[in-house]
């Protein structure tokens, strides 16, 4: 079933419930971290949640086990899943390949990303010649070639995509904001049905987002992407890899906490927990999506806050995870 018509359908249901999903990264190959990959997949959907996705990395052999992975979530996990697909460094036979394959396998959600330009690439094209340079690129073709089978979700970038955000900077100019804004309608307009955004540490930063999309004239469902660091290095990488603006107050508290893995993790669910009351609260959306970072307990433990799990022996033992930094 395509996430969209989920996520609409509970839209729409004046006594729908908030719903949730999960973002995991494709582990490194090998026996062991892909066993462990699947029975924390195969756990957290225990919890419930609409959809999971799986990311995606362009260099072998990461297609392969995503494709492999992906599959085996769709079918063995029996969740939803979401597969990310990046065009820079995949020609068009590899494009072919990895749609191809998500298709035979029962995936029905593509993730369609430009991705992260690799060693020899610039800023505009890819190296290898013959692959697509954007994401906009990506979602006409996968719409040209398989219709409307798939459901298509594209990244929105509330504070604007890290290309656009100067060095040194912590924001992106009016113009450089408005210009991605517009990229994203392009984006939309091009056969993309829903919107997960990158993550933030300001609801006031997603709130505006929402009403700056729905101005220009998307209509589509935007969920937001919400991210309960549990550990200073997940929140160092993803702070600096997404160019996130980090409110001082927040920047504040992550310093004290340093070296405190607990205590580290502790804020980081109650910074994640504040940031999606006030979501729920003040835009109606009912949808949330946690970039878990491979772990359990982070997300749970958010849900859980919010009144959207049940606390059951099991979450018991989740919370003394939280409570390490695990």
């Amino acid at each position: 079933m395509k996430v969209v018509e989920k996520i609409e359908r509970n839209q729409e249901n004046q006594d729908g419930a908030i719903i949730f999903s999960f973002e995991y990264f494709t582990p490194k190959p090998g026996h062991a971290t892909v066993s462990g990959f699947v029975d924390t997949v195969t756990a957290m959907s225990r919890h419930g949640p609409s959809f999971c996705d799986i990311t995606w990395r362009p260099r072998d052999p990461y297609p392969a086990l995503t494709l492999e992975l992906a599959g085996r979530m769709q079918a063995e996990v029996g969740v939803e899943t979401m597969m990310h697909l990046t065009c820079v460094g995949m020609p068009v036979d590899r494009i072919d390949y990895a749609l191809d394959t998500a298709r035979a396998k029962g995936v029905r959600n593509i993730l369609a990303l430009r991705g992260d330009l690799l060693p020899g690439m610039d800023s505009v094209g890819a190296s290898n010649g013959d692959g697509f340079t954007s994401a906009l690129d990506l979602v006409k073709y996968i719409r040209s070639k398989h219709g409307d089978y798939f459901g298509i979700t594209v990244a929105g970038y509330p504070e604007a995509h890290p290309s656009q955000i100067p060095d040194g900077s912590e924001e992106a100019t009016e113009e450089g904001y408005e210009s991605d804004l517009a990229y994203l309608k392009q984006k939309v307009d091009a056969g993309a049905d829903l919107i997960i955004t990158q993550l933030f540490f300001d609801a006031e930063v997603f709130i505006k987002f929402v009403k700056d999309c729905r101005r220009i004239g998307i209509t589509c469902p935007i969920v937001p992407g919400i991210l309960p660091f549990a550990s200073f290095r997940s929140f160092k990488f993803m702070t600096e890899t997404c160019k996130t603006k980090v409110p001082k107050e927040v920047r504040a508290k992550v310093e004290a906490a340093r070296g405190d893995d607990a205590a580290l993790a502790a804020y980081g669910v109650e910074l994640a927990t504040e940031i999606c009351r006030k979501i729920l609260k003040e835009t109606g959306v009912k949808a949330l999506h946690f970039y878990t970072m491979n772990k359990e307990a982070p997300a749970v433990g958010v849900l859980r806050n919010l009144g959207l799990l049940g606390v059951t022996q099991n979450e018991k033992k989740l919370e003394e995870k939280v409570l390490v930094g695990n």
